[in-house]
């Protein structure tokens, strides 16, 4: 029998029970993926980290990522989860790591003042593709509930990724976001045709002077019904915001806090950070405080 030791961390929020829940497994060494995806399903958090050794002297460490039911490239909560857990453990001081995913080998800054640790990761290659043609978006709007005229109309509804894609829906008020009761079987079967699993409906009717947006994250195709605080919706976003204009931005940075999970009872607060060349966006980091909320042995 393997004695494996697991975290469950909250990130996005200094609060235990808010933001978002993530397992973390800091020594993943010698562990099937089989194995992996049991530890996920049992935690049953819509991701799992899992922490390797380097394979190589380009990254300090390697992290997967694992739904209940599938692995995934990244995950921005788990990601901030497991270098809090890393920080946390091993009394690390401030400083940077290369860490290696499924969205390749990247740059991990971990900032530590008296007892708060604050991590940021640097997102994947940005991607940004067409706008959805107009049957595809009344499908996708149809099994949100939302009505055509709920629709931001500056905000083409797109996929973007940067490093595991989401599509981008904007609406024009907080209300109708709160209220929303997707189909879920419905998104799930979109999401096999558009080759994209995460829907992230946002608005930027915020009423609160330091909150950029507000926004919901549906992924019900990977087994995710509903994401509390989504890295990999809220970077995306700020590339959207940046390319299609809708900011006001200095000429080589944009940075915005976002809230998401308030429909859901755990809210949580994330910082994005847009790096801008030639009025494009070209990289995106996303950050965020954590919080222990347990740490345990299980034998497999």
């Amino acid at each position: 029998m393997k004695a494996v030791t697991v975290y469950q961390v909250d990130a996005f929020t200094n609060r235990k029970f808010k933001g978002n829940p993530a397992g973390v497994v800091l020594q993943a060494d010698g562990l099937t993926e089989p194995e992996m995806l049991d530890i996920a399903k049992e935690l049953n958090n819509s991701e799992t980290a899992f922490v390797f050794p380097p394979v190589s002297a380009d990254h300090d460490v390697w992290l997967r990522f694992f739904t209940p039911s599938t692995e995934v490239p990244i995950c921005g909560h788990a990601t901030i989860a497991a270098h809090y857990a890393r920080a946390l453990e091993n009394h690390m001081e401030s400083c940077t790591v290369i860490h290696k995913t499924g969205a390749g080998i990247l740059p991990v800054q971990i900032e530590k003042q008296g007892e708060e640790i604050r991590v940021t990761m640097t997102q994947g290659p940005i991607s940004i593709e067409p706008p959805l043609d107009k049957n595809i978006c009344r499908k996708i709007t149809d099994a949100l509930g939302l009505g055509l005229d709920d629709l931001d109309p500056a905000c083409p509804v797109q996929i973007v990724s940067t490093g595991h894609s989401k599509v981008i829906i904007g609406i024009r008020r907080r209300q109708v976001l709160n209220a929303l009761q997707p189909d879920f079987n419905g998104l799930a079967a979109l999401s096999k045709r558009i080759q994209s699993n995460g829907y992230f409906v946002f608005t930027l009717d915020s009423g609160q002077p330091d909150i950029l947006t507000h926004a919901r994250m549906f992924a019900p195709a990977i087994g995710i019904n509903e994401d509390p605080v989504t890295g990999n919706g809220n970077g995306p976003l700020g590339a959207y915001l940046v390319h299609h204009g809708l900011v006001d931005h200095a000429p080589r940075l944009f940075c915005f806090k976002g809230i998401q999970g308030e429909a859901m009872g755990r809210p949580g607060i994330i910082s994005v950070e847009v790096d801008i060349e030639n009025g494009k966006p070209v990289r995106t980091r996303v950050g965020g405080q954590a919080v222990l909320v347990f740490k345990t042995v299980i034998q497999i």
